[in-house]
């Protein structure tokens, strides 16, 4: 499988998902890496390890709806069959997220449902929230409102600002995005003609789990 990651920063896990790929747990290639700033740092380490990359910048005078058109142009003349945003800061077309129903998925710095949109670590912390996390989706015209695949967990610290459950929330990405895409790539993961995920022939009502502790470590 030929797979695409979008990026709109330092691309960590771009880099997670390329590990994943060059070590073998993900059967796939990336076919491209591409990114809305052209002075995204994950290009530049997406250039260091030979992946190819394209920036896609809006013009001031395109819409919405054409700026993704020439996204999805560049997708497909590298042969991308499935796309991963991983830090994409653009919101999509319908059209963008129709033409890659069931293709198409994302990681969220929150407990979806909870904290949609940006500054998610803030808004729990200001909600006092026990448990934060990330959420790891498909995408559909939904703003972070597609069906939700695996959520990790970590505890949220009485001393916690921003920064440190940031960095706390990413760990635990690192080894979400990679285990979905994983799933996906080996048919184990899909969508239905309703677009309900499906895992090993199950259907998904809600979202599998993975615990970690406040140093990142899987408690499961």
């Amino acid at each position: 499988m030929r797979l695409g990651i979008a990026i709109s920063g330092v691309g960590s896990n771009m880099l997670a998902l390329a590990q994943a790929c060059r070590d073998g747990r993900i059967p796939a290639d990336i076919a491209l890496v591409a990114s809305d700033r052209n002075d995204a740092p994950g290009l530049v380490r997406a250039t260091e390890l030979g992946l190819p990359t394209a920036t896609i910048a809006r013009n001031r005078d395109e819409t919405r709806d054409q700026h993704d058109a020439r996204l999805r142009a560049a997708f497909e003349s590298n042969g991308v069959d499935c796309i991963a945003l991983a830090g994409y800061m653009r919101i999509l077309s319908a059209d963008f997220v129709a033409a890659y129903a069931g293709r198409l998925l994302n990681i969220h710095p929150s407990l979806l449902p909870r904290h949609k949109g940006l500054h998610t670590h803030r808004a729990a912390l200001a909600a006092h929230d026990r448990e934060h996390g990330a959420t790891v989706h498909f995408v559909t015209p939904d703003l972070d409102g597609g069906p939700a695949v695996l959520q990790g967990i970590v505890p949220v610290l009485p001393d916690d600002d921003e920064q440190a459950l940031a960095a706390r929330v990413q760990r635990c990405e690192h080894t979400l995005y990679p285990t979905v895409v994983e799933w996906f790539t080996r048919g184990r993961l899909r969508c239905d003609a309703a677009g309900r995920p499906i895992l090993d022939g199950e259907l998904l009502t809600v979202p599998r789990v993975i615990r970690f502790d406040a140093e990142g470590i899987r408690r499961d």
